[in-house]
């Protein structure tokens, strides 16, 4: 509700009736902007008291204003501006602009030109296939929901609990250390550990304190758009390695190490992103050879390492011998979903401490019920049972997804089938332009919102991350379906 004790101010000296002050305030916000229409008004009896007057004198006022159509009366409701306002109009009568902020700044700001807007399906999608998110309905609510409740009513009277800890919490850390080091051989402590609201702020941070204008970095040809967007915002230069089957070209490195200084790596093993493809064993042992002997800061993302459905999965670079160079960076909200912001940074002591001041600038608490809920599900073993749940259904829709492009498109792209992950990466033959596809998709009730690669510098790769892990069977017949007929396929 509006402060109008300090909108509305009474003048006792004047010769205006107090009612009729208050209706020509009124009208004055309104005509303002700043009572928008069919906005609720207080009681004549909150109002009344808020502005010390008598009530009939807030009645008197509010009647007039129903009189001349400034405001209408709404049976056991009590008053709100009126919907269809007299001729004289406000500047704004949108529901969530105000005239102050109708144009445009009138000072000078960064222009991030480099970070591109993250796509966004219509209202009106029959089907959506994104950039690859996890399946809704198959989450965990109600362990969920019953742990959280019990840590809300904890919190409320634990004053340490509602200061909560800017690096994330102990209970946390020390459950998320064990899941890690029993799942991805890492051998770390909690003091090697940071928590963040996902994935792309530890890319952030972690870029931020090695980068600086003119540092030179090496990505792979595609990389991940965001996090390349991120080191162009830090005033890198990005030297691009291409990518074939098993993953970054390591000679390609070894090349660009020989001739120029680089100042980090960013790279994605497993799954890669965006083109699904994982680094064999062979080039990771040649990778962390030259890691050590350039002493190479690395970025290791690896998003989605809980879903890989061959039978002996790869570890991370980052359990490997690195002597110190990996920054692994990894997220829970692949295996939660999009709504839920837990990421995680793991490093050496005296980089963490840096990060954590970092990332105090921008996030002075963590989300201490969330990291209390899925602890206690990290301990009790739900979650690994939850993920285990969650590959067999990844795994059979990957294969049905697979199986289906592939018998029904495949004069129209170019794929292969990832190890793991929740997407395949579709190239499209010179034939089809994913501009054009992606355009008419969408009339017929088709949104392809995964990541595409198909505009100024990606326009050779003319591809797109078809996300399978969120849609079911039916879904994918009908997606495919209607590239079927838009391709004439």
């Amino acid at each position: 509700m509006l402060p109008f004790k300090t909108l509305l101010v009474i003048d006792r000296n004047s010769e205006i009736a107090v009612y009729r002050q208050l209706a020509n305030q009124m009208v004055s916000l309104i005509n303002k902007g700043t009572l928008l229409p069919n906005m609720e008004l207080p009681s004549t009896r909150s109002l009344a008291l808020s502005l010390g007057l008598h009530r009939k004198t807030i009645m008197a006022a509010y009647n007039d204003l129903v009189a001349e159509d400034w405001l209408e009366s709404v049976e056991r409701k009590g008053y709100k501006v009126s919907g269809h306002l007299p001729a004289i109009r406000p500047r704004s009568y949108t529901a969530r602009s105000h005239a102050g902020y109708s144009g445009k700044a009138a000072f000078d700001f960064a222009r991030l030109d480099n970070v591109p807007l993250l796509p966004r399906a219509s209202t009106g999608a029959k089907v959506i296939v994104d950039d690859g998110f996890p399946e809704k309905s198959i989450f965990p609510i109600e362990s969920v929901s019953k742990e959280y409740k019990k840590l809300m009513y904890q919190s409320i009277s634990d004053s340490q609990a509602q200061m909560g800890d800017i690096g994330g919490s102990a209970y946390f850390k020390e459950c998320l250390s064990v899941f890690l080091n029993d799942t991805r051989g890492l051998n770390i402590l909690t003091t090697n550990l940071l928590v963040t609201r996902g994935a792309q702020m530890a890319i952030y941070i972690a870029a931020s304190l090695i980068i600086k204008p003119g540092d030179k970095i090496i990505v792979s040809d595609p990389s991940y758009f965001i996090a390349d967007a991120t080191f162009l915002h830090l005033g890198a230069e990005l030297i691009r390695i291409p990518m074939d089957q098993e993953g970054m070209q390591i000679d390609a490195i070894e090349e660009v190490l020989k001739e120029n200084k680089i100042k980090l790596l960013y790279i994605i093993p497993h799954h890669h992103h965006p083109t699904t493809t994982t680094l064999s064993p062979q080039r990771r042992s040649r990778l962390l050879a030259l890691i050590k002997e350039n002493n190479l800061p690395v970025i290791e993302d690896d998003y989605d390492y809980d879903f890989q459905y061959q039978q002996e999965p790869y570890l991370p670079l980052a359990s490997g011998d690195h002597g110190g160079n990996i920054i692994y960076i990894g997220s829970l909200t692949k295996v939660l979903g999009t709504n839920y912001r837990l990421g995680y940074m793991i490093a050496t002591n005296d980089f963490l401490n840096n990060a954590l001041k970092l990332k105090s600038l921008i996030d002075l608490r963590g989300d201490m019920l969330m990291e209390g809920t899925i602890a206690s599900l990290l301990q009790s073993g739900d979650l690994a049972r939850f993920i285990s749940k969650a590959n067999r259904l990844y795994e059979s829709r990957c294969n049905y997804a697979y199986e289906l492009i592939k018998n029904e498109l495949t004069d129209v792209v170019d794929f292969v089938k990832p190890q793991g992950g929740m997407a395949l990466w579709l190239k499209f033959k010179d034939a089809y332009p994913l501009s054009n596809i992606l355009t008419k998709a969408s009339s017929f009730g088709l949104e392809m919102t995964g990541s595409a690669y198909h505009l100024g510098d990606n326009a050779k790769h003319n591809a797109i991350r078809f996300g399978y892990a969120s849609i079911n069977e039916q879904q994918m017949d009908f997606a495919v379906n209607i590239i079927k007929k838009i391709t004439g396929a």
